[in-house]
């Protein structure tokens, strides 16, 4: 049971990682609801929709790997 568990967190990291890297080129990261606040040399950025989104796509993925 460990060993699977430690199987699917590596499976999701190395996905994790692949979406990361190639986020920039398919816009990933600069959704629109993405929070990006500006002020001086001070710089805010909170990624709500992509966090929406990556979690819907981990959510789905993982459900699929279980069955």
């Amino acid at each position: 049971m460990l060993g699977k568990n430690l199987i699917m967190m590596g499976i999701v990291l190395i996905i994790l990682g692949i979406i990361i890297t190639l986020g920039a080129k398919l816009g990933i990261g600069k959704l629109p609801g993405d929070i990006l606040i500006k002020r001086g040399n001070m710089t805010f950025y909170f990624p709500v929709a992509t966090s929406i989104l990556l979690s819907i796509i981990l959510t789905l993925l993982i459900n699929f790997l279980r069955k």
